[in-house]
């Protein structure tokens, strides 16, 4: 079932578990974490990210995200990650992304806000939500995902006060933070500011999200997650995963792509599996097939009359 965030986020936050998003570039990854999500009945957020678009064009990784996700028993939103630019985002909406992420993080806060609460505004018009980021996350030593290398990570770490007026004045739907996270895996033990986290968790009144989660302990994501984390974001662990097991595969030239992909597509459930019974949001996608409240009915009805839109167009 196709959904937009507030509708898998909302009761996350509401009772302290988290949902994945797990970045599909192509089809054997979108296939695992489909069938981790049915196999768990676990809500997910599936999607790709702008840097990771030379990999699996967004128009392209349209054609199978949102059909699989409508096809989906358990509810799946499709989001674009760290929306860069203006247009990537808007083209995302066009297409039927039901989530977008626009990332003006390096901007200053003003032009932050700015930004992000134009495109607040039309992300709303489709019935979709938005994800926005303060503070910023960078990047770890060859992660996929950017070289944003931060010297001193904790010079950007998000401030609880600007976060609520940030919220306020953008009306994002998630706010994305720094704490010490960063994209990619990490070569020494990350430290994150839990502390942080609770306070901001209780001065906002939308879901968090944590971006680079892969790397992290099972107990970082347990704290992080009872501190107020609504969405954690992997995409390293189940890229590798589904390396490995095609290494594990390949043993001789004589083997085809064909041996390969039923290997990776597996490697990818089973990761994510891990993750989904992790964060807890395991057994919760059931529950939220029937989430329209008040809160979310006037979101849903735009997103009808979105698809009403452009069903008249064609």
């Amino acid at each position: 079932m196709l959904v937009n965030m507030n509708e898998v986020l909302r009761p996350a936050k509401q009772n302290k578990y988290a949902v994945g998003l797990f970045n599909a570039v192509n089809l054997e990854l979108a296939r695992g974490i489909i069938n981790a999500a049915e196999a768990t009945r676990s809500p997910v957020i599936m999607g790709t990210a702008e840097v990771l678009l030379p990999y699996g064009p967004l128009e392209e990784v349209s054609y199978y995200l949102i059909p699989m996700a409508k096809k989906a028993s358990v509810p799946v939103v499709v989001h674009l990650d760290h929306g860069l630019k203006y247009e990537t985002c808007v083209k995302a909406l066009e297409l039927g992304f039901t989530s977008v992420m626009y990332d003006c993080s390096t901007d200053t806060y003003e032009e932050n806000v700015r930004r992000v609460k134009e495109m607040a505004e039309i992300a709303h018009s489709y019935g979709a939500t938005i994800e926005g980021e303060l503070g910023h996350v960078g990047d770890n030593e060859g992660s996929a995902e950017g070289s944003s290398h931060l010297a001193d990570p904790s010079q950007f770490f998000t401030d609880p006060k600007l976060a609520k007026d940030f919220v306020e004045k953008t009306k994002v739907d998630a706010l994305a933070i720094a704490v010490g996270n960063a994209h990619g895996a990490y070569k020494l033990p990350p430290k994150l500011d839990f502390e942080r986290i609770r306070t901001i968790a209780n001065t906002v009144d939308v879901p968090l999200v944590l971006h680079g989660g892969s790397g992290l302990t099972d107990n970082d994501f347990k704290q992080a997650i009872q501190e107020g984390i609504s969405k954690v974001n992997i995409f390293t662990d189940i890229n590798v995963a589904a390396v490995e097991a095609e290494f594990q595969r390949f043993h001789s030239m004589d083997k085809g792509l064909i041996d390969l992909i039923p290997a990776a597509v597996e490697a990818v459930k089973q990761e994510s599996m891990k993750k989904m019974q992790l964060f807890g949001s395991d057994g919760k996608g059931d529950l939220n097939k029937a989430s329209v409240t008040p809160d979310n009915i006037e979101m849903i009805t735009k997103l009808v009359a979105a698809e009403v839109a452009k069903y008249l167009k064609k």
